[in-house]
């Protein structure tokens, strides 16, 4: 591709191109839409978390690495075991991938907000929840990508710990909200300023 990335530059090909191997050269990165299609030839990947300190390409090892063209991705627990799964929308009309996660079960929490002097969804608010000596921190924006979003349910991942010892919350109003001993396992709905989680029951409606 030419350079300067503009769309009146017109740089002659520096040379030979080998169309055996699919080389081709475009005088204009806006030709290239015109003429070539680069999509579809890229596959999918996954790498894992090693304890916050690398990741670990698994592409192969989890049949994500589709060549389908993927352009938006979804991370929520689907059937609601406990962990979380992936959803992957593929551009020209290929199928939704919905990707089961068959790692090993562990406890986990699920939260849900519910705003009063913040806005409705908490979105903005910060979470600190204290498992044994781990901090984890999630603060509650919907990831948005193109074509895709994810639900406003945050996903603590526990280990083997049976509860977060302490939960805080700080709301987009500036208020501080702390809760103790949740039972792993569980998804609880925090309205901002009450006293007690409430546990959502699958099945079940919970009032706004």
């Amino acid at each position: 591709m030419s350079q300067p990335c503009t769309r009146n530059c017109t740089i002659s090909q520096p040379g030979e191109v080998d169309q055996s191997l699919g080389e081709f050269w475009s005088g204009s990165p806006w030709d290239i839409i015109n003429r070539h299609n680069l999509s579809c030839f890229e596959r999918n990947r996954v790498y894992l978390n090693v304890a916050g300190e690398n990741f670990v390409d698994i592409s192969h090892l989890t049949g994500a690495d589709s060549d389908g063209d993927g352009r938006a991705v979804v991370a929520a627990d689907f059937n609601g075991d406990g962990r979380v799964d992936l959803a992957v929308r593929q551009a020209g009309g290929g199928p939704l991938l919905l990707l089961e996660n068959q790692f090993p079960s562990q406890n986990y929490l699920k939260l849900t907000l519910r705003g009063r002097s913040s806005n409705r969804l908490g979105i903005g608010a910060r979470i600190d929840a204290q498992v044994g000596e781990r901090h984890i921190v999630r603060e509650v924006y919907p990831a948005n990508g193109f074509r895709g979003q994810a639900p406003l349910v945050v996903h603590l991942g526990l280990a083997d710990a049976g509860q977060a010892d302490r939960l805080s919350i700080r709301w987009p109003s500036g208020a501080v909200q702390e809760l103790a001993a949740l039972p792993a396992n569980h998804h609880f709905v925090v309205t901002e300023g009450s006293e007690a989680a409430e546990v959502v029951i699958p099945g079940t409606t919970i009032a706004p």
